[in-house]
């Protein structure tokens, strides 16, 4: 039960769950780079390189032969993988950035002065009360 107890402790702790919560948001963030890459970006470049599809490219390293199947080299999806993964850094990049700017943006504003001790109040309402006679 002690086994149970500890891992209960660990799986609640914040770090772990802020863990879980950036795979899952990761995880879909890279579907939607991939749709990018593979729907949006790569179409269009395949054909101002002339009309090349990326993710069809491959070398045939042995035919097929009766029922087994061909043998092949998929380069073209590796150059997918390339640019998917290219985007997908560059987007956390930009976030990273952007964080990092409004973090110095807030230690940039420096705190208000923290009031004087109670003494030097009473003091200074003395001298105040003083000059004025």
């Amino acid at each position: 039960m002690a086994l149970l107890d500890e891992f209960k402790k660990f799986a609640m702790r914040g770090s772990v769950v802020d863990l879980a919560v950036g795979v899952v948001i990761g995880g879909a963030f890279g579907k939607i780079v991939s749709s990018f890459v593979n729907d949006v970006l790569m179409p269009p470049l395949g054909l101002l390189i002339g009309g090349v599809d990326f993710s069809g490219l491959a070398l045939t390293l042995r035919a097929a032969e009766g029922a087994a199947p061909a043998v092949l080299w998929k380069y073209g999806a590796f150059v997918q993988s390339i640019v998917d993964f290219t985007i997908v850094a560059f987007a956390i990049f930009l976030v990273v950035k952007g964080m990092n700017s409004l973090q110095r943006q807030q230690e940039a504003v420096p705190a208000p002065p923290a009031p004087p001790p109670p003494e030097v109040v009473l003091l200074t309402e003395i001298r105040d009360s003083l000059r004025s006679r």
